[in-house]
């Protein structure tokens, strides 16, 4: 089994005698700018994306599959993964602060159907699965839409959500709160009824449905109560390179 120390500082790993990493947020040396983080993607689906862009959804929960973490875990707690440096072990390696792009399932127009994402110009017209809303950038709308595209597909310059990510945690899937749930734009899909559990936590049994919808046939469902990587974020309705950082 092989696992990291925890480091020196509790920021960056300084070493006694070393001077700190130039993104330490506490003991960054004076000159020189601060490591920014590149901006990462993620991807969600059509349920979500309708959470996000009516505002409900301002956390997601991701399994943390990678041995290293699971070792650790079992030795060092939660907490060492949200250390500088053991970070690569979570499922997206973020910081509050750091961006997120988002990616969803979308189509461009027909005449485009024989191009890959990555031979597009980034202006051409898309349709976004999620709500059938579109995004031209001042074309006209295309005869017809072509076929459907995946969201792992959607390159950068098509996204229209950005995220802000303000908090990260560790923790068992099944610790989520009811608070936490609600964080998550989940529905719930009956009326309560006091005399079942869900009657008093109606959007945790939701999140219970919609995370084994999505991580029960990967081995990472509900009752196995997997460990999570919960990132807390706040939305904008723009593509990333349109935010003002």
């Amino acid at each position: 089994m092989t696992v990291f120390l925890p480091p020196n500082c509790p920021d960056c790993g300084r070493a006694p005698g070393q001077q700190h990493q130039d993104w330490c947020p506490d003991h960054g040396p004076v000159e020189g700018p601060k490591r920014a983080m590149p901006d990462k993607p993620i991807l969600f689906s059509a349920a979500m994306i309708r959470a996000l862009l009516d505002g409900r959804k301002t956390q997601t929960r991701r399994a943390i599959t990678k041995a290293a973490a699971i070792d650790a875990l079992s030795v060092f707690g939660p907490d060492f993964l949200t250390l500088p440096g053991n970070r690569d072990l979570l499922p997206i390696n973020v910081v509050p602060g750091d961006r997120l792009w988002v990616r969803e399932a979308w189509r461009t127009a027909d005449a485009y159907d024989d191009l890959k994402p990555s031979e597009l110009g980034g202006e051409e017209p898309i349709s976004f699965e999620a709500d059938g809303s579109a995004q031209t950038f001042g074309w006209p709308s295309p005869r017809a839409w072509g076929r459907y595209r995946h969201g792992r597909y959607m390159p950068r310059w098509a996204s229209r959500l950005t995220l802000t990510v303000t908090d990260v945690r560790v923790q068992r899937v099944q610790e989520i709160s009811e608070a936490d749930a609600v964080a998550e734009g989940v529905t719930p899909s009956e009326e309560p009824n006091e005399m079942k559990w869900e009657h008093y936590a109606p959007h945790g049994v939701a999140f219970r449905t919609l995370w084994d919808s999505l991580n029960a046939k990967r081995g990472y469902g509900w009752d196995a109560n997997p460990w999570v990587a919960a990132y807390t974020f706040t939305a904008t309705r723009q593509n990333i390179d349109q935010v003002q950082v």
